[in-house]
């Protein structure tokens, strides 16, 4: 009798977690598929290490929904490994009330967070959510209240990725964009605050779901998304590939991985990279995969703000963040997005210990009316305060153009690099010649014979004269000047010198950014 009882049991049990497992239904993950998408559990187990996941609170039903209650409520939650590293995590699961928000969903996840504070993991999100669940009113409101508070509390102490994999509409929008890193999948996620049947009914203006937060938007024009992915496959790759450069929190250090690249090795092209015209312009991004180790660099909002490049790369395996400009892009000029998109990457460096490479080619900030009075002051004072509150090693390179605030804010010497070396094409000014010489010798050209032929004469003399990095090198802002063929090396080296650094900054609850 008794092994009857027991058995019958075991069967209840397995027939529980059977009904766990198909989520809503064989109908409901046809459709997940048919939209080329995965399920929930699916986008778990390609994530995690095999056999690695440890589920929380599967049983949990809502306690509001009245009829044909699902198990897990529209969320999976739990904990597991990637490249043998804790990490916690949730999975959205459409296939359940379309993985809306509710009391018991918000539940699991605020406790899969509370763990995750607790143990000093980070965690992933993966959102794939209808939104707010209306039945339960302000309940699910209340939910993401909890959701916001318990990822601003990890700020800057865990890592956090969110993959957006479908929708992500209304408040729920909040949430990723509070961690630190968003990928979205091409033509199957999006995120806004107001739907288009809203936005119709109130500004008249008629527009698709993908016009109004497709992940195009925010790749290439809000700049919230940092990768983009042509699959759930694709936005999985590229999580694990951004979590490979990152500790497991703040008082940790990044793991080095092993590297097959020589960390000596030179490279002569760069000795001949830059143009003879020093208002040609060259592809930067072409400096950076010829220093980092081989096929190291992953670059993040390269759609958002090109004249400005952020990513991730390692050298002699220690990974990096590199901050540069592109001078094929409005000649590399910083402007609002560019600032904004290189100092939340500083300052994302500077949370995780992560040091900074900097490769200056900027001719300063982008002049006009509509940068003016649209505050490119206080967007270019983000950058400034970023590199000057960082504490994590900083070394940077002073390629070519190095002007003006630009100069100072891009990781100067004066504003706390550690070592500062620059080619010997590096031109550093208050402000470019054409300028520097209509203001100097304005009286001079205005009476010469042929103003147009004095200009370009007083120009070249002028370029000859200040704009070598002799001048600052002299003048001790700048540590080396080096062969740009030795620039890997020479990073590499100073890395190794500075690894040790530790700063304590005076006591305060936090300094106060311009934002």
């Amino acid at each position: 009798m008794e092994k009857s009882s027991d058995s019958k049991k075991i069967n209840e049990l397995r027939q529980r977690k059977a009904a766990i497992l198909k989520g809503g239904g064989s109908k409901r993950i046809e459709r997940q598929h048919a939209q080329g998408k995965l399920t929930a559990r699916e986008r778990i187990q390609q994530l995690l290490d095999e056999g690695s996941f440890h589920e929380m609170e599967p049983f949990n039903l809502s306690r509001f929904t009245p009829e044909d209650k699902m198990y897990g409520d529209g969320v999976i939650t739990g904990f597991g490994t990637i490249d043998k590293r804790l990490v916690y995590l949730y999975a959205q699961d459409f296939t359940v009330y379309g993985g809306t928000m509710s009391e018991m969903q918000s539940r699991k996840i605020c406790r899969m967070m509370d763990l995750a504070f607790e143990n000093k993991a980070p965690v992933i999100s993966l959102i794939d959510s209808g939104g707010a669940r209306i039945q339960e009113g302000i309940i699910s409101l209340a939910g993401y209240a909890g959701v916001f508070l318990r990822t601003t509390r990890l700020s800057g102490l865990v890592p956090q990725i969110s993959l957006i994999l479908g929708p992500c509409a209304g408040g729920a929008a909040y949430a990723p964009a509070a961690t630190d890193f968003i990928i979205m999948t091409r033509n199957k996620s999006y995120m806004f605050l107001t739907g288009p049947d809203v936005v119709e009914s109130v500004t008249g203006e008629s527009i698709d779901v993908e016009a109004l937060g497709g992940s195009k938007v925010h790749l290439t024009t809000s700049g919230l998304a940092h990768l983009g992915a042509d699959s759930d496959e694709d936005a999985i790759r590229l999580c694990r590939q951004l979590f490979s450069y990152f500790p497991n929190h703040a008082l940790e250090k990044a793991p080095v991985l092993p590297t097959d690249d020589t960390p000596g090795r030179l490279d002569p092209s760069l000795n001949h990279i830059i143009p003879d015209d020093p208002g040609e312009p060259y592809v930067m991004h072409s400096i950076i995969e010829a220093i980092v180790d081989q096929g190291s660099f992953l670059e993040l909002q390269p759609e958002f703000a090109p004249n400005g490049i952020i990513g991730f790369a390692r050298f002699n395996g220690k990974g990096v963040g590199i901050v540069a400009q592109e001078p094929s892009v409005m000649a590399g000029v910083m402007d609002i997005n560019s600032s904004d998109k290189i100092a939340r990457f500083v300052r994302t460096c500077d949370c995780y210990n992560i040091p900074l490479i900097t490769l200056v080619d900027c001719p300063g900030f982008l002049p006009g009316l509509y940068q003016e009075t649209h505050g490119v002051i206080r967007h270019g004072a983000k950058v400034l305060y970023a590199y000057a509150e960082s504490t994590v090693p900083k070394i940077t390179v002073i390629i070519r153009k190095a002007y003006g605030g630009a100069y100072i804010v891009l990781g100067s010497k004066m504003i706390g690099a550690d070592v500062t070396f620059a080619w010997p094409t590096a031109e550093i000014a208050v402000m470019g010649p054409e300028g520097a010489t209509k203001i100097l010798y304005r009286k001079q050209i205005e009476a010469a014979a042929d103003p147009v032929a004095e200009h370009k004469k007083l120009v070249g003399s002028y370029r000859e004269k200040y704009l070598n990095p002799y001048i600052s090198a002299e003048a001790g802002y700048i540590d080396d000047i080096i062969e740009p063929q030795e620039t890997r090396a020479k990073i590499i080296g100073a890395l190794a010198g500075v690894r040790y650094k530790k700063i304590e900054r005076d006591l305060k609850k936090h300094g106060n950014m311009p934002v």
